[in-house]
């Protein structure tokens, strides 16, 4: 969602340097995959990689207007039972079984819905048609919010505190100056870009 239209910027700074992206929200092997950096969003796990923090990132429950008018607007945990919930196939603390609330993640609540997707985009715009409730990083709906296609819900306890959107890098490989560049103007981009993250 920006990454992409960062580009025109870092080329006209770095133009020698050809670019690859590949976007997917699955764990890509840096090595295996010869990628010379990943973006990952969330807690990163305890690992030997190397990570950069390049901005925070808040976690949003939120709905269409029409699907509220038609099913009601929750306003507890408990209410998710009744509602038809959006699951990320590769999210672990907003996947397709149970959603993490609270700000360390630790409430876990059961949810079941008719969709799920492994592509976070894809879940907002089912959740702007009416399909359900999706749970899910805030850069992804923040546009549909700030439109009015979908209504930010606020339950008894916060959504969970996603972390921070990194940048990895493999600690056996000294990152060549392109991929600090790169990593360093992400750095620098993101935050500047005011996005509600």
């Amino acid at each position: 969602m920006h990454l992409a239209s960062l580009i025109p910027a870092f080329s006209a700074r770095h133009p020698e340097v050809t670019i690859e992206l590949g976007f997917n929200d699955r764990y890509v092997d840096l090595l295996e995959e010869r990628w010379d950096v990943a973006v990952r969003i969330g807690r990163l796990a305890n690992s030997a990689l190397v990570a950069r923090k390049l901005v925070a990132m808040r976690v949003v429950l939120c709905a269409a207007p029409s699907y509220l008018a038609r099913r009601g607007t929750p306003t507890r945990l408990a209410d998710l039972g009744d509602h038809d919930c959006l699951g990320h196939t590769n999210a672990s603390l907003a996947g397709t079984t149970s959603w993490a609330f609270g700000k360390d993640g630790t409430i876990k609540v059961p949810i079941s819905g008719s969709m799920c997707s492994d592509n976070g985009e894809a879940l907002v715009r089912a959740a702007i048609a009416g399909q359900g409730l999706v749970y899910g990083p805030r850069f992804i709906a923040a546009e549909a919010l700030r439109a009015g296609q979908l209504s930010e819900l606020e339950l008894d306890e916060p959504p969970m505190m996603l972390g921070a959107a990194y940048a990895i890098t493999h600690p056996t490989r000294r990152p060549a100056a392109k991929t600090r560049a790169w990593i360093d103007f992400l750095a620098e981009a993101l935050p500047a870009l005011g996005t509600d993250w």
